[in-house]
């Protein structure tokens, strides 16, 4: 009798074989046939674990946001400044290293699928992304505020630079030479003067 396969665990190894693949065709260009290549299985065997190609986009994005979530968590724990810990919330629209933007590139085009398609299943998905950064944040707020770094009123903030955030990526995605990092960190170096407490 053959092993039980984790149907789960399986999705997520061919999903994860395929990383590198997402990046170097692109999303729009990725192919079922690419995909069952890479991971070393005929093509047929794919749709036993993935609808379609979308959803195997899906699940590529979905691994790779779980390990940026899982990289924040890790990194927050190393940084003491509370204006360091806003900063790094913005990373992914401030940050201009070559694999960054490689990320930033195929995120702009996971997100066109999502807004042409209307995808609920990736629009939900998309919604818990912004909870997680929305409670981190929060949370960054509210130490800073116990440890008398910012003014209580900053907390009233926090949807706003979300919101702010997701502007920036926006703009930065839709024009060709906006520049995201400069008016980013501008912005929040003015914001940080208005909001800490004054010694």
């Amino acid at each position: 009798m053959a092993p039980r396969v984790d149907k789960e665990q399986r999705r997520k190894e061919i999903a994860m074989a395929c990383i590198d693949l997402i990046h170097e065709v692109g999303i729009k260009k990725l192919t079922v046939a690419q995909v069952a290549q890479v991971a070393g299985i005929g093509k047929g065997t794919i749709y036993e674990y993935f609808e379609n190609k979308d959803d195997i986009v899906f699940e590529i994005m979905n691994i790779h946001i779980e390990e940026n979530q899982k990289q924040f968590l890790e990194v927050i724990q190393t940084i003491k400044s509370t204006k360091e810990k806003i900063f790094l919330c913005f990373k992914f629209v401030l940050d201009d290293s070559v694999e960054n933007i490689k990320h930033f590139n195929g995120y702009k085009e996971y997100l066109s699928i999502v807004l042409s398609d209307e995808n609920d299943v990736m629009c939900e998905f998309n919604g818990s992304c912004k909870e997680f950064f929305n409670f981190q944040l929060r949370k960054i707020i509210q130490e800073g505020i116990d440890k008398n770094e910012l003014i209580p009123q900053a907390m009233s903030l926090a949807e706003g630079l979300l919101v702010f955030e997701k502007g920036l990526a926006l703009l930065k995605m839709s024009e060709k030479n906006f520049d995201a990092k400069n008016i980013g960190e501008s912005f929040l170096n003015n914001l940080w003067e208005l909001i800490e407490v004054k010694k």
